[in-house]
């Protein structure tokens, strides 16, 4: 556990559903990966603002922000996440294929983002 005060809390995204799509998806993998994430979510938390490499912002889109995972497995993930009311809050994850971030993974989490997400 890390010394201190968390600096900011991470809360995962609700669609008014009920869904908490990235929490879904963090329960589908293998759990020695669902901890190299958790520790980094937790690192995000205590020590904020923090930059490469394990976070920084999508030029792309304004506010949209990505976690970086080196997974044990050897696969990379990426959570993309906004800042909202001193909360990090876990917009949309994924496994990371290709070099580029696939366009259809930052439309979720932009989409979620503005609040136009209800599933």
């Amino acid at each position: 556990m890390k010394e201190g005060l968390k600096r900011i809390a991470v809360r995962f995204y609700c669609a008014d559903s009920g869904n908490e799509p990235v929490r879904k998806w963090l329960k589908s993998l293998a759990p020695e990966d669902r901890k190299d994430i958790g520790v980094d979510l937790q690192t995000l938390e205590f020590s904020w603002p923090i930059g490469m490499p394990l976070c920084r912002s999508l030029s792309s889109h304004k506010g949209l922000w990505e976690v970086r995972s080196n997974l044990t497995s050897g696969k990379i993930a990426r959570v993309l996440f906004c800042v909202r009311r001193n909360e990090l809050i876990l917009l949309h994850g994924f496994i990371k294929k290709t070099q580029k971030t696939p366009d259809q993974a930052i439309t979720i989490a932009v989409k979620r983002m503005k609040g136009e997400d209800h599933g």
